[in-house]
């Protein structure tokens, strides 16, 4: 645990100041299992989110580039008021009361759950802050983003849109059926998924 929060710090400080692009995965689009606590000590797991979108970002509060996204995914999240759309923020080891605390200095409306002992970080091979996976409403892993990310430009919010579960009217017998959503992700050239194998 120590050497990886070591390896994290040096991560973030070493981390470039301009946003990230998200990149398509081509990784095994299966995420590993999440199943943690909230700052109030309710249990979430990935797997009750299926049928909607999921941003997994993977913070702290000493990690500035993670700071200053947040605001950005907070706007993406309430332009997405409504839809089938959650942000899931997993703080790197460390307790509720400081967590607390930075809500207070910056109020932000989506979920925030504890990675007290940094095994969901280890799960999912994290080894920078800040670090992003969108997953779609199939719980596969379709983009990644490492550093901190325009979640409020229009391009990522259309990429989101795209990924959003589309309910179907059949003409056949007027039927309401759900499409699942989005474009296939393109194929990655040299991107984040090889970028994230070569910290390992």
């Amino acid at each position: 645990m120590r050497a990886l929060a070591a390896a994290l710090v040096l991560a973030a400080a070493a981390a470039p100041a301009h946003a990230a692009d998200l990149r398509p995965w081509s990784g095994d689009a299966t995420p590993p299992a999440l199943v943690l606590k909230d700052v109030d000590g309710r249990e979430h797991r990935l797997a009750d989110y299926r049928g909607k979108v999921v941003l997994v970002n993977f913070w702290a509060t000493w990690c500035e580039p993670c700071r200053e996204e947040m605001p950005a995914m907070q706007r993406l999240q309430q332009r997405l008021d409504g839809k089938p759309f959650v942000v899931l923020a997993v703080d790197f080891g460390e307790g509720d009361a400081r967590v607390k605390g930075f809500l207070k200095e910056l109020p932000l409306a989506f979920t925030f759950l504890l990675d007290r002992d940094g095994s969901a970080a280890r799960a999912w091979r994290v080894r920078v802050l800040p670090v992003s996976f969108l997953i779609d409403a199939d719980q596969r892993i379709r983009y990644s983003a490492v550093g901190d990310a325009a979640w409020d430009s229009p391009g990522v919010e259309r990429l989101v849109r795209g990924l959003l579960p589309r309910v179907a009217l059949r003409r056949a017998g007027h039927n309401i059926g759900i499409a699942r959503s989005g474009e296939p992700p393109e194929p990655e050239a040299q991107g984040a998924h090889s970028w994230i194998d070569a910290l390992f």
